[in-house]
Order: C-alpha cells, then sequence, then structure tokens
C-alpha cells in the first residue's frame, strides 16, 4: 500500500503541476489580469508557489489518495479530489473575497471549480496509472 500511496503521489504531483502551469500561463493574461489585475504581481513569489504546492501535494495524498487506494471506484477518487480541491480553494478565495477590496466574485467561484476539478483528474489519474503500474 505505502509504495502504490508513494508512486500515485508523485504521478498525480506531476499532472497537478503541468496543468496548473499550463492554465495558469493563459489564464493570467486573459482571466485573472482583467478581474483582478490591481492585486496581483508583476512575477510571482516562486518560494511560496512552491511550498504551496508542496503542502497542497501532501494534503491530497493524506486526504484523497491514501483513504482511496483499497477502492475499487474510481469515482470515490473522483469524488473525495473535487472536494478537498473544491474546499481548499475556496478557503483562499472565499476569504479573499471577505477581506480584500476589489476581489472578483468570478475569479472566486471559477477557481473554485478550477481548483476541485484539478485535484480530481490529478488525484484519479495518478492512482489509476500507480495501480496500474505496480499491478494492486
Amino acid at each position: 500500500m505505502f509504495k502504490c500511496l508513494i508512486l500515485a503521489t508523485l504521478i498525480a504531483s506531476l499532472i497537478f503541476l503541468i496543468i496548473d502551469v499550463i492554465w495558469l500561463s493563459f489564464a493570467t493574461k486573459s482571466f485573472y489580469r482583467p478581474l483582478i489585475g490591481s492585486l496581483l504581481t508583476e512575477k510571482p513569489v516562486m518560494w511560496a508557489a512552491a511550498l504551496f504546492y508542496i503542502i497542497y501535494v501532501f494534503g491530497m495524498a493524506i486526504v484523497v489518495i491514501q483513504p482511496c487506494i483499497n477502492s475499487a471506484s474510481l469515482f470515490k477518487t473522483v469524488y473525495t479530489g473535487f472536494v478537498f480541491g473544491l474546499v481548499a480553494y475556496g478557503t483562499y478565495n472565499l476569504t479573499n473575497m471577505a477581506v480584500l477590496k476589489g476581489w472578483s466574485p468570478t475569479v472566486t467561484f471559477v477557481d473554485m471549480f478550477w481548483g476541485g476539478s484539478l485535484t480530481a483528474v490529478s488525484a484519479t489519474t495518478g492512482l489509476y496509472l500507480a495501480k496500474k503500474i505496480i499491478h494492486y
């Protein structure tokens, strides 16, 4: 089980990072900047971004992947991943909406859906591929 957890987490983290970087490279200019541009830095703070990914992947491993390893259904991983992402991204976005002037409700809801969807896809694909690779 531990080998499956580690492999699934590594695969899921790569998928998550690749898809998120692609999304952010397009969405920053066309979506985020027009809606919350005055709140954005010119360049991201890379150590903070890296720390987010490390903490988020750790959470995804413990809260989503590990409890779903013995499940025969992929739907449990999809559902759990979506809920975890929705809660995590919702915490960030709804807090910003509550305390920052000019935070966009559109950004809030799109980003929450994005976080849920990205986490569901990453965790499910990572676990599915890990099980196939190690014949779990």
